[in-house]
């Protein structure tokens, strides 16, 4: 293939398609783009010719993609947000541009404020993008080159990525003052064994969070029964069992005000390890301006033990 090919699009003119599919006309997306709409008409006959195909019909009530070029902006929203991501990478590598953490559920809400703040102090003036995902959802990100830095809780992370521990953590089984197990004395001092556990319904996270993997990790090889309840935030799960839906495992990060306050009760486990680790993640390279947040992560996390 020659260096440059003369019907391979320039990014600009990629661009100006998307909007004016997205934006409905020429001239909207001429005006978005700060460009005279001739020359953004200009522009866009120009792409048509490079691909060879109309990609526009342009009527009374606006611009209209045609079969064509729905194809090409699909393709265009995929090379404009892989420039995007060259561009992020590259700045970061360098030690410059916006930097983007993504964290799972529990770590976002208990241990991110330490994380961003040390961060703020080390690199004043960096913009700084944090996305709050369940641990497979950062995973994901991450090996889509969507993050510089993830969290995660407990799960074995893919070899591609690299991983550091900066806390550790455990799962306590809760209920409700009025639940059973936390009437019956003999449970409140000698709790409960894995099997009980796996055999009760539970009130759970969605699958992918890191919650849901441990549980589901320190109950095997038993067979566990079909949740009581499904839930997609940590806090949804503490009002449910609250409330008497049952029983949840949860981060003692997570309960520790409601079981301070009387809102939940633990109930112990026997038999199964519910400790976890909470781990900063990325690919390639370590950050290294990310070293000193990082530290500090760490150090509060040993706090905390």
């Amino acid at each position: 293939m020659p260096l440059h090919d003369a019907s391979r699009p320039d990014l600009a003119s990629l661009e100006l398609l998307v909007a004016v599919v997205d934006l409905g006309s020429v001239s909207a997306a001429a005006s978005a783009l700060g460009l005279a709409q001739p020359n953004a008409s200009r522009q866009l006959s120009r792409l048509e010719r490079r691909l060879g195909a109309r990609l526009v019909d342009r009527g009374a009530r606006g611009s209209e993609p045609t079969a064509a070029g729905r194809v090409a902006v699909e393709h265009a929203r995929r090379v404009l947000d892989a420039a995007d991501g060259l561009v992020e990478q590259v700045r970061s590598a360098a030690g410059a541009g916006r930097i983007r953490i993504l964290a799972s559920q529990t770590i976002a809400e208990h241990l991110m404020p330490t994380f961003l703040a040390a961060l703020a102090a080390d690199q004043p003036g960096v913009p700084v993008s944090f996305e709050v995902e369940n641990t497979a959802g950062v995973i994901a990100a991450l090996r889509r080159g969507r993050g510089d830095l993830g969290f995660v809780e407990g799960l074995e992370v893919p070899h591609e990525l690299t991983t550091l521990e900066v806390a550790r953590d455990r799962l306590v089984a809760v209920v409700a003052p009025r639940h059973p197990w936390a009437l019956d004395r003999d449970v409140r001092e000698h709790g409960i064994d894995a099997d009980l556990l796996a055999r009760t319904p539970l009130v759970v996270r969605e699958e992918g969070s890191g919650t849901r993997d441990v549980l589901t990790r320190a109950l095997a090889p038993r067979e566990v029964a079909a949740p009581a309840l499904e839930l997609h935030s940590n806090a949804a799960v503490r009002t449910a069992v609250a409330g008497g839906a049952g029983c949840a495992l949860l981060s003692r990060l997570v309960v520790a005000g409601d079981l301070r306050e009387g809102r939940l009760v633990e109930v112990p486990v026997r038999g199964v390890a519910l400790e976890r680790s909470l781990r900063a993640v990325w690919s390639g390279v370590r950050p290294g301006r990310l070293e000193g947040a990082l530290q500090a992560l760490i150090a509060d996390g040993a706090e905390r033990e």
